[in-house]
């Protein structure tokens, strides 16, 4: 089997679509927020309140998450697909201006960006971190959810473009 033939094997399943955000304080006198477009993102357990998401090994994120313990979740809405895309971006060198004119508010707990609209956020704590192939799965225990007033669809990635749902 080819890289080609998994990449499109897995494509063809459907996923919510998030964006998983970091403040790293050690960045600078006012430190630095981080943020990535993420599809590998579930549910874990019920009790205690789990979640897990697949960083790309040496992936900034990667990096900042194995030394900084808190995070956030944005549930991305149908209407955010700009958002996911200006974070998917591959090579850019900051994340200042992605989230300069973006409307969010600092999480309480975990003091990252939570994107103003989204469905539902997630302040977490790294719980586990486990080695898997060219990826580390993040395994946070969810710390303060916050849900949307307004109920709208999700953004949903599948064949390698966001959809929503019909």
């Amino acid at each position: 089997m080819s890289n080609e033939e998994f990449r499109a094997a897995m494509s063809r399943l459907a996923a919510g679509v998030v964006l998983v955000t970091a403040h790293d304080a050690d960045h600078g006198p006012r430190g630095e927020d981080v943020g990535m477009t993420a599809t590998a993102f579930m549910s874990v357990s019920l009790d205690p309140p789990l979640v897990l998401v697949s960083l790309r090994n040496g992936s900034r994120m990667d990096d900042l998450l194995a030394e900084q313990p808190l995070w956030g979740v944005s549930v991305l809405a149908e209407s955010q697909r700009q958002i996911a895309g200006r974070f998917a971006m591959k090579g850019r060198l900051s994340d200042r201006l992605l989230f300069e004119d973006l409307a969010h508010e600092r999480g309480e707990v975990c003091g990252a960006p939570l994107v103003a609209g989204a469905l539902a956020t997630l302040e977490c704590r790294t719980r586990q971190r486990v080695e898997a192939g060219d990826h580390t799965l993040v395994i946070g225990h969810v710390l303060k959810v916050g849900l949307a007033d307004q109920v709208a669809g999700p953004l949903t990635y599948f064949r390698g473009r966001y959809r929503h749902l019909a």
